[in-house]
């Protein structure tokens, strides 16, 4: 068994969502990636105004969301976070410790 790296990954979904949109999408976001990975803790920071545009959006809705999991299961997520079109912008970090 390959050990488990404590990360971090900061999702932006769409700003142009409603409430109940932004809730749907988080939900089925979630739900396909904690197939993958062992979820400690999910902080929705909510509706921001981005520095600049991204994909015609100005505003997006900022999650993070802290877990742990092995390096292969990181870059299956990251793959599904690429091809899902309610995240227009997202970053992963491993955190030491």
């Amino acid at each position: 068994m390959e050990y488990k790296n404590n990360y971090e990954s900061v999702l932006i979904l769409k700003g142009t969502y409603t409430e109940d949109e932004y809730k749907k999408a988080l939900n089925e976001i979630i739900e396909k990636i904690k197939k993958l990975i062992e979820i400690e803790k999910v902080d929705e920071i909510g509706l921001k105004k981005l520095a600049y545009e991204v994909q015609n959006n100005k505003t997006g809705y900022y999650v993070v969301i802290y877990y742990k999991a092995i390096s292969q299961a990181v870059l299956e997520m990251e793959r599904l976070y690429r091809i899902n079109e309610d995240i227009i912008k997202f970053l992963t970090v491993r955190k030491e410790g």
